[in-house]
């Protein structure tokens, strides 16, 4: 059936997710600025303006001349930092950046010439961060703790800080300033809040809550006590539109009190997890939501910056809100009331008792842009095949496919699809962009947290545009990385496209059809967004390359580069660094096959720093003994199933398909590897315990 249209609440029940009005300073009487005025001389905010469109008006670097892009400066803003969590993206005011380091410095750093102006050291420790706010002469950031600091924009000196306890884990999403106010989320926590605060001190101004408690609009659908531990936090920062007064916020997954995969002790659709709410922006109150995973286990939340843009739909112009990310979907609501102008169906879906599956799920009428489920590619053929590529002996299934006590694996997966990156709406093609991930993942309550990414799998990605007036898929294009973890994508009225790679790679793509333009190696992952401004009547295009552990881990290049481009800079690219891997790895460093007589024993653990092998039979993910064999070409390699073990096991190679093995307790079988390279493989038992053989 068609999702109902979603009216306006108004008195007593839409006061239940309000705070107290009386803190709430009296508003300018100045007219409302639009959520759809693009960067131009100014990126004054992260996501470019407050309809989180990432899009610059800037159009004197455009397709006929982008090749003529060049370094205009570089600035290692920690002086040469290799290490650390660098997920903020830059703004631009007055020819200022400012930027948040892996360390929590916010650096304040001349647009024209690249040099550093002041720079605030955090005090408190190193946290994850994703940018600051700058409004009323003052660059908002946070420290850890749950700090909220203001710091004088022209000097960096601290002007006032304020904790914030008792609304969750204060940290990681960017600030957002308007009128006086900061729009603040919490996060990964039990029960978190979105928070006004006010710009002049911190104080808090009003909250609304992810999982409601007791009275509020919510709270009778999460089973019992769920609510307490029910997650449903605001990671990722909101879209405002003055004109109509409202914010809008995206909420996390369920989380329950075992994990996320878990749904079994919080029955219900479990509001406002994996929903999008539109607040007043003054008041907090409650005007509409949309859920777009009912009682979720899969970690699938959509939690993007919302994107807000005008489109004509069926020849009326629609003020309509983009909205979905994990699902590899865009919903496409109206931001006035939350009605589907093109459509949502709710789609029954399998379902399983015991997690309290909710008996359907929304799906825009359109489809998704990207695949949901799995391909069963037999072993041996093109490797790596299709992306979306099952790795063998692993139930298979579509979306939404619920999980007990075997892994399922499904697609986009929870590090797939598009996650925490930024997207775009050009205002010169109307297309909305985004990076994305093809990251499968196995859920089943054996897993701990948010379920298993298969090792051995690749991890790769690309970038779609979708024409929101239709939600159907104008082009996309496959890279060879998963670019949906703060690779943001820029759109400019040179029609133009920029987006970052884990490799450290800037491309600037055609934004009517994908092609590749320009590309430069900036020297570290790229795990933010590129913005544009203009400085002195220059325009420049700009982007922080300093990296994040997310999905590649350790092997994803990490830095500190600010870059500055140009039409006709003369910096030199940086040193290509090491690419990340995009296999997703075993657990357990290497082993030299010398020092295990070239055996791998099946279904046991392997203690490296003493040599031994577990003496119990396991189906942990480590559970090959041991999981990283290295031995040079032409080696013979022994896999043993040991006679008190109880099952069978195997050794199942993929996706080369060198072999594929079922032995009984005490059998044994030999391979010669005579290439060298990388050869994965799993147990036919229980697809978990995966190992690998690196020859060479």
């Amino acid at each position: 059936m068609e999702v109902p249209r979603r009216n306006v609440l108004k008195g007593a029940l839409a006061a239940t997710a309000a705070a107290p009005l009386s803190r709430i300073p009296a508003p300018p009487k100045l007219a409302p600025a639009s959520c759809a005025t693009p960067g131009g001389r100014d990126f004054p905010q992260v996501g470019g303006n407050y309809g989180n469109q990432n899009y610059s008006a800037l159009s004197r670097i455009d397709q006929a001349n982008v090749r003529r892009l060049g370094g205009a400066w570089v600035n290692r803003i920690e002086g040469g930092l290799t290490t650390g969590t660098n997920q903020s993206t830059a703004v631009a005011v007055d020819g200022v950046l400012f930027i948040e380091s892996a360390l929590g410095n916010v650096h304040a750093v001349d647009g024209r010439t690249g040099v550093t102006t002041w720079t605030y050291t955090q005090t408190r420790g190193p946290l994850t961060r994703r940018g600051v706010a700058v409004g009323a002469g003052k660059v908002f950031t946070h420290g850890k703790g749950n700090w909220i600091i203001a710091l004088d924009q022209g000097t960096g000196a601290v002007l006032w800080e304020r904790q914030i306890n008792g609304y969750g884990n204060m940290e990681k999403v960017a600030v957002t300033y308007h009128d006086n106010l900061l729009h603040v989320g919490t996060h990964d926590g039990d029960r978190a809040a979105a928070l006004a605060l006010s710009a002049a001190d911190g104080s808090v101004v009003w909250h609304f809550w992810g999982a409601p408690g007791p009275g509020e609009l919510g709270h009778d659908t999460w089973e019992g006590d769920s609510w307490q531990t029910g997650g449903a936090t605001p990671w990722m920062h909101p879209a405002l539109d003055p004109e109509l007064g409202l914010v809008y916020w995206t909420f996390g997954n369920a989380r329950g009190s075992n994990s996320s995969q878990d749904g079994s002790g919080r029955g219900g659709q479990n509001l406002f997890s994996s929903s999008i709410v539109a607040m007043e922006i003054r008041t907090g109150r409650y005007r509409w939501h949309f859920q777009s995973i009912h009682h979720g286990i899969w970690d699938m939340d959509n939690v993007m910056a919302p994107v807000l843009a005008d489109v004509r739909i069926r020849g009326r112009l629609r003020k309509v809100v983009v909205y979905g990310s994990k699902s590899g979907m865009y919903f496409i609501l109206d931001r006035v009331d939350g009605s589907a102008p093109l459509g949502i169906d709710e789609v029954p879906v399998p379902q399983d008792p015991r997690q309290k599956t909710w008996p359907t799920q929304p799906f825009p009428r359109q489809g998704g842009w990207t695949e949901n489920r799995v391909v069963d590619q037999p072993l041996g053929t093109s490797v790596p095949g299709d992306p979306n590529r099952a790795v063998p002996n692993y139930v298979q299934a579509g979306i939404y496919t619920p999980h007990w006590d075997v892994p399922v694996l499904s697609i986009p997966g929870h590090g797939g699809g598009a996650c925490w990156n930024a997207h775009s709406f050009s205002h010169r093609t109307g297309l909305v962009y985004t990076g994305f991930g093809y990251v499968a993942a196995a859920h089943s309550l054996t897993e701990s947290s948010n379920g298993l990414r298969p090792p051995g799998e690749y991890q790769t990605g690309g970038v779609v545009a979708v024409d929101p007036s239709t939600n159907l898929v104008r082009w996309k294009r496959r890279l060879p990385y998963s670019m949906a973890h703060g690779n943001g994508v820029l759109s400019t009225a040179g029609n133009v496209i920029y987006i970052g790679q884990p490799d450290g790679n800037l491309l600037a793509l055609d934004a009517a059809s994908g092609r590749e333009l320009w590309r430069w190696q900036c020297g570290a992952a790229i795990s933010s967004s590129p913005i544009m401004y203009e400085v002195d009547g220059e325009q420049y295009l700009a982007v922080y390359a300093g990296g994040t552990g997310i999905p590649y881990g350790d092997s994803a290049p990490r830095g500190d580069f600010l870059w500055a481009f140009k039409l006709g800079g003369t910096v030199a690219p940086a040193p290509a660094p090491t690419p990340p891997t995009v296999r997703r790895p075993v657990s357990g460093a290497a082993v030299e096959g010398s020092a295990v007589n070239n055996t791998v024993v099946l279904a046991r653990t392997y203690d490296r720093a003493t040599g031994t092998v577990g003496g119990t039979e396991s189906t942990a993910v480590n559970g090959m003994a041991p999981t990283w064999l290295r031995i040079p070409a032409g080696t013979t390699v022994t896999f043993v199933n040991p006679p008190d073990n109880v099952h069978e096991h195997g050794a199942t190679q993929f996706f080369e398909g060198l072999f594929d093995v079922r032995l009984q307790p005490g059998e044994s079988f030999s391979y010669t590897f005579h290439r060298r390279g990388e050869y994965f493989y799993n147990d036919c038992y229980s697809p978990r315990p995966t190992g690998k053989v690196e020859v060479y």
